[in-house]
């Protein structure tokens, strides 16, 4: 992975690694490179050493009493509610962090996708088979290792992804690589995301960890007094680099349930008439993350500040020039230019369109060691609690989330000027 000039090393004092474990951080454009072990990954936040806890802070319900740094970061693990002895991804079990961290600058991103071969015939050749979920979305995957392939493949991967937009590997070792394996390969895909109150790895915040193993977690909170358990969303829309080509894998999941839905929201533009279309393709909404912060503020601390960002509501993905209705219910707050009752009805039609159109719809069965790639930019995607937790059971995901560029609205066909530019390829 190259950068470019070296400008800055940051300190990782507190850091409760013995100084040769600890990684090493480099500004580049656009964020930081971080090296360990060997390995190199980008990523748009480092540790705040200096960051001394409010004196008032009291520890969620949610998570395990621990002692508190006076100076530095302090890592929570998520209160436990079965028997972990013996699980082979303990290392990998869920913490909150509480620290203060600055906003996220903005960066050009450069889409690995736009150095694939259209055919994709790297990649294909190493698959033994791969079946459509349905015509318009979603396509399974067998006989290939997601760790195991080349750049090459790794930028047809993402193309394909951008094409069919959710792609299920079946029976990845992807899943007992090391995490800073993972990480490098995400910074292949762009900037690697730490999520401002979601879960993640103990030492690794670029990697989310996602458990339910009881209905009081902050999974349950979103949904609470809701008549249903979906929310249709795509990653962190709020951000200015919003998410792009996105790494879901299953380390335990439950006998029947807990499902993953995906929508493909090209379709779902495709579908429109031409006249909504022209409508659509000038207006921008606000997206902001204040619904998912009521729930969150309650169950975990918060690193960042949410933001809100202006995005336009039809996006075009920078190769492949497909047009998407980037319209997620669970962030955005209104159309700008429009009176309310316009953006109400407006809204309304939209939501209903993109939850309602089974045609464009799919749905993921998980596996232990199933792997989901899924393009953000192009699909929605909304888990399904569906299930009861019995004894001993538990759903525990853990995902990489790349940042992708700035939302390309119809109206301009590539990302705005004056970004730092950051190139994995160098």
């Amino acid at each position: 992975m190259a950068t470019t000039t070296v400008t800055e090393i940051a300190s990782t004092e507190s850091f409760l690694f013995k100084v040769q474990d600890k990684p090493t951080y480099t500004k580049v454009p656009g964020g930081w490179e971080a090296a360990h072990k060997g390995y190199k990954w980008f990523t748009g936040t480092v540790p705040n050493d200096n960051f001394v806890p409010p004196q008032d802070f009291e520890i969620s319900q949610q998570s395990e009493k621990v002692s508190i740094n006076p100076k530095g970061q302090t890592e929570l693990p998520q209160k436990l509610n079965v028997d972990y002895n013996n699980y082979k991804y303990e290392s990998l079990l869920a913490h909150t962090t509480l620290t203060k961290e600055l906003p996220y600058e903005p960066y050009e991103h450069v889409d690995c996708a736009g150095r694939a071969d259209p055919e994709k015939k790297s990649l294909f050749e190493g698959i033994t088979q791969k079946t459509n979920m349905t015509p318009i979305i979603g396509t399974e995957v067998r006989g290939i290792q997601l760790s195991a392939l080349t750049s090459g493949q790794m930028d047809e991967l993402s193309l394909w992804t951008a094409e069919r937009g959710v792609l299920v590997f079946r029976d990845q070792d992807f899943v007992d690589q090391s995490p800073e394996f993972l990480k490098q390969y995400g910074s292949h895909f762009g900037r690697l995301h730490v999520h401002s109150f979601g879960s993640h790895v103990k030492g690794h915040p670029e990697i989310l960890s996602n458990l339910r193993d009881s209905d009081k977690t902050v999974f349950d909170s979103f949904s609470a007094g809701m008549l249903t358990t979906t929310r249709w969303h795509s990653d962190m829309t709020y951000e200015a680099n919003p998410m792009g080509t996105t790494f879901l894998a299953a380390l335990s999941v439950p006998d029947c349930g807990g499902d993953t839905l995906y929508l493909n929201s090209m379709a779902a533009y495709d579908a429109l008439s031409t006249p909504m279309k022209a409508f659509l393709d000038n207006l921008d909404a606000i997206h902001s993350g204040a619904r998912q912060s009521v729930h969150g503020k309650k169950k975990s601390p918060y690193r960042r500040d949410l933001v809100e960002s202006i995005h336009p509501i039809v996006r075009v993905h920078p190769v492949t020039g497909r047009k998407a209705l980037w319209f997620p219910p669970e962030y955005v707050s209104g159309i700008v230019g429009l009176k309310r009752e316009e953006s109400d009805a407006i809204t309304d039609m939209l939501y209903r369109h993109l939850q309602g159109s089974l045609d464009f719809h799919t749905r993921v069965k998980w596996d232990n060691k199933t792997v989901v790639v899924y393009d953000n930019r192009m699909v929605m995607h909304s888990v399904v609690l569906d299930y009861p937790l019995g004894p001993g059971e538990k759903r525990h995901h853990i995902r990489i989330t790349p940042q992708a560029e700035r939302p390309i609205p119809v109206r301009e066909r590539k990302a705005g000027e004056g970004d730092m530019v950051y190139d994995p390829t160098g």
